[in-house]
């Protein structure tokens, strides 16, 4: 893996850690996701 895909993955998996993060757990429950999951949810491919 080269350096640019790493930090576009790392990029990208802080992006979808910050933007579940902002959620209420409302939406997180409506989702299907506990708060706990988000780092597990975030790594997932092709998300």
């Amino acid at each position: 893996m080269n350096f640019r895909k790493a930090y576009k993955d790392w990029r990208e998996y802080r992006n979808t850690v910050n933007e579940l993060s902002r959620m209420s757990e409302r939406e997180l429950n409506d989702l299907g996701i506990s708060r706990g999951d988000i780092p597990f949810v975030a790594r997932r491919p092709g998300q």
